[in-house]
């Protein structure tokens, strides 16, 4: 007897740490857990104006013997003149292709590829920008390099006749892809007559000459035009000694900026068709939107979400989702930043369901400024940009280069902290009434790539149609 009671003692005091640790478990459920808010600040770069007038702003990041720079130049082919449109977007490439004053183009391949070190330049429609990457040791002679490209390119003849035939031939490729003609053609009807809204042609490529690339480029390019975004390993104190080193002989410059006027407020609805023997119509529709300083972006921004913007859109759900109508479909207004942006629905759908898909997503836009979205679609929403705020932060050259861009397109102080709080402040009301200020679906531009003889109806159901005589890069393009 005795022996059996020790035996029970000894099988509950085995169990006891069982229990413990059941009841520990019970305790450490993670559907009744709680934590802490998360607190996120918005990283800072390191501001300094170069004596020249040059902005830089820096964040080091000792990880890899690894560093970036971007320079931002107030430039593109807005300012392009009319009878040259492509000029700015030839710049842009034959800088970097053309060679320096210093250097011949094979001879500034070769080095820059020896080093494993990259420059590269472009020109768009509001801005310009040089990049460098190379390895920390090769830094200063990179650097050097850089400077050239920016401040020095030669353009020599033989890479200037050779981008314009790259250029002439992707013009004459042009109407290979319906996507690229239902985009290129929303475009041009969104801005009519507006730098916006032009496209290079045969003719305009035709009359650029390495005299225009020069004197476009020595116009736009100066110190006091340009900011630069630099991250990775380096020391400030170095940095920007050896930056007033590289940069001393660039002179700062008034630039007169040409008159870009503002884009046509309105735009007549119409539906465009651009005919082309493919199975597959590329559907844009949509009308002008607002620009960065309008009060109302946060609420456009989550409504953007719930009508266009993922998975678990409205637009999803019901054209993939519910219909089977399209692998893809989104809206969004695209914010303008120094002009006013769009608003652009857009998607792929067989030929036999162009007349379906255009009617869908016309009515769901429709149904947006009706009645106000659930509290499940608000919450979603709002959560899903607050949440994904942190990962445009996940790395230096992103958060340099992100505040550079603030800089450079005059968004108000403090918009990057803000924001979360911002977007958590909207409200279903607020979205209601965005959408009914905002989105027009009965005045919007209907583009249709695509076969007409083969659609579920005609486009006239939608509005009166033009078409769109698709010609290989020339003049005649034009509506």
């Amino acid at each position: 007897m005795i022996i059996v009671k020790r035996f029970v003692l000894i099988i509950l005091a085995a169990l006891l740490p069982v229990v413990a640790l059941g009841a520990e478990a019970k305790k450490a459920d993670p559907r009744t857990m709680t934590f802490a808010p998360l607190v996120f600040e918005v990283p800072k770069t390191e501001r300094v104006v170069l004596k020249n007038g040059m902005v830089v702003h820096m964040l080091p990041d000792r990880e890899l013997p690894l560093v970036s720079l971007t320079a931002y130049v107030n430039v593109g082919s807005v300012y392009e003149p009319a009878d040259k449109v492509g000029l700015a977007g030839l710049t842009g490439a034959v800088m970097r292709s053309g060679g320096t004053k210093e250097l011949p183009p094979q001879a500034l391949d070769a080095e820059l590829e020896f080093m494993a070190s990259g420059v590269e330049s472009s020109i768009g429609a509001d801005a310009g920008s040089v990049s460098l990457s190379c390895l920390k040791r090769n830094l200063p002679r990179t650097l050097e390099l850089f400077a050239q490209v920016m401040t020095a390119p030669a353009f020599s003849e033989d890479r200037v006749a050779l981008a314009k035939k790259r250029t002439i031939e992707a013009l004459r490729r042009q109407n290979d892809d319906s996507k690229a003609i239902a985009d290129r053609e929303f475009q041009k009807a969104l801005y009519p007559n507006h730098p916006l809204g032009l496209v290079p042609t045969i003719e305009t490529v035709t009359a650029i000459t390495r005299d225009d690339m020069v004197a476009f480029h020595g116009r736009y390019f100066r110190p006091n035009n340009v900011i630069l975004a630099v991250s990775g390993d380096f020391d400030k104190k170095e940095l920007v000694p050896l930056l007033e080193k590289t940069f001393a002989g660039w002179k700062q410059e008034d630039i007169a900026f040409p008159a870009v006027p503002e884009p046509a407020k309105e735009v007549k609805p119409v539906v465009l068709l651009a005919r082309k023997e493919v199975p597959q119509s590329a559907i844009r529709m949509g009308h002008l939107g607002i620009d960065k300083n309008n009060p109302d972006l946060h609420a456009i921004r989550v409504m953007d979400y719930i009508l266009g913007g993922g998975f678990t859109s409205r637009l999803m759900t019901e054209i993939r989702s519910n219909q089977g109508l399209a692998y893809n479909v989104h809206a969004a207004f695209d914010i303008g930043r120094r002009f006013i942006g769009t608003f652009e629905a857009e998607t792929e759908t067989k030929s036999d369901s162009t007349a379906k898909a255009i009617g869908l997503m016309r009515a769901i836009i429709a149904g947006m400024t009706k009645e106000p979205v659930s509290d499940a679609e608000l919450a979603l929403a709002k959560d899903a940009i607050v949440n994904s705020f942190i990962f445009g932060f996940a790395r230096t050259d992103a958060v340099v280069t992100q505040r550079a861009r603030l800089e450079f397109y005059g968004y108000p102080e403090g918009y990057l902290e803000n924001y979360r709080a911002n977007i958590a402040k909207v409200t279903k009301e607020d979205i209601l009434r965005v959408a009914w200020k905002y989105l027009k679906p009965d005045q919007m531009v209907i583009v249709v790539a695509g076969d007409d003889k083969t659609f579920d109806k005609p486009l006239s159901t939608f509005g009166t149609v033009e078409e769109i005589k698709l010609e290989n890069g020339t003049a005649k393009g034009d509506k």
